[in-house]
């Protein structure tokens, strides 16, 4: 066992304890088991915190997400997808270049914020929250404290839709198509666009997960987008290939891959119903360290503008998008 492996274990044992007490509460109190273990995390975050030897273990939350993604592909296939692929694919499309365009132009020309500040905002509320945010503040060489700033109103957003969402889709009765393609084309990160997905449905989830994962695939034609822009206004610089590839979500490849296993009918169904259980626990142990990044601090530092541009742009695409949802599916 290496020694990274050794500093993380600590970590990952708190998150398996965390797992296991969002399914035992699920049972007594009737709340979803995964918005459980993104609240647990939340709690323990602003209450006692997490030690420092806990962080390593506990940081590896994003590596469970990821893997349980994957796996997730195994639920799915090829046609399946192409039942409203198309369409999907469109109204996502709109919704990204819609959330991008209304950000960049209050931002610029009604909250008074910097150009790359306000890109930072669009790109991500538009594409896949932080890891738009890393991305595209690397192609255009924004400052720290920019891209700490923009993750801050990013977070701030996700920690308001995952409890935001379940309403909504309660109360109007949203269907499984409905309302997984509506979390997935107007929430913001991938944690949380899942969490909620499944905390509706079983379908809700899949279509959620795929949806967004078709949105995390263009973050590397943004970022190029927006370095070739400031490059050509003297306030960048190039953007290289290598950065598109660090930064792309590279946990869609292995997605894609086991559609087409699916689809071949490599599993048999003994081996779906155990991959199922295995994606079940590791978006419990995901979302468990998901909610200890969730701090109440940071996000009163998030200042009040750069959030409500960016609320007052969800609130608009998550509206419009719903309807087109409910008239669409």
């Amino acid at each position: 066992m290496t020694a990274d492996a050794v500093d993380a274990l600590p970590g990952i044992v708190v998150l398996c304890l965390g797992a296991l007490s969002a399914r035992t509460l699920s049972t007594v109190v009737g709340v979803n088991e995964l918005l459980l273990a993104i609240g647990l995390g939340v709690v323990v975050a602003n209450t006692v915190g997490v030690p420092d030897r806990l962080g390593p273990g506990v940081a590896t939350h994003s590596i469970w997400l990821a893997a349980g993604i994957v796996l997730l592909g195994a639920s799915l296939t090829v046609e399946s997808i192409l039942e409203a692929g198309s369409t999907v694919l469109v109204l996502m499309l709109l919704t990204v270049a819609v959330t991008v365009g209304i950000v960049e132009t209050i931002a610029r020309n009604v909250a008074g914020l910097t150009e790359r500040f306000g890109s930072l905002l669009a790109a991500g509320a538009g594409i896949c929250g932080v890891s738009a945010v890393v991305a595209v503040g690397g192609a255009v060489r924004a400052k720290e404290t920019q891209i700490a700033y923009a993750a801050g109103v990013v977070l701030l957003a996700d920690a308001v839709t995952i409890v935001v969402y379940p309403i909504v889709g309660s109360v109007l009765d949203l269907s499984g198509i409905v309302f997984g393609v509506w979390a997935g084309v107007s929430m913001l990160s991938t944690g949380p666009v899942v969490a909620v997905g499944f905390a509706h449905s079983e379908v809700a989830g899949q279509w959620a997960t795929v949806t967004k994962l078709a949105r995390n695939a263009l973050i590397g034609a943004v970022a190029l987008g927006y370095g070739s822009y400031y490059a050509r206004h003297g306030s960048g610089g190039p953007t290289s290939p290598r950065m598109l590839w660090v930064n792309f979500p590279k946990f869609v490849l292995g997605f894609l891959a086991f559609i087409v296993l699916a689809s071949a009918g490599v599993f048999s169904s003994g081996q779906q119903a155990s991959i199922a259980n295995a994606v079940d626990w590791l978006f419990l142990l995901a979302f468990a360290g998901l909610g200890t990044e969730i701090r109440i601090d940071d996000l009163r530092r998030t200042g009040v503008v750069p959030a409500l541009v960016v609320f007052a742009t969800m609130l608009l695409v998550s509206a419009v998008s719903l309807v087109v949802a409910l008239a669409v599916f």
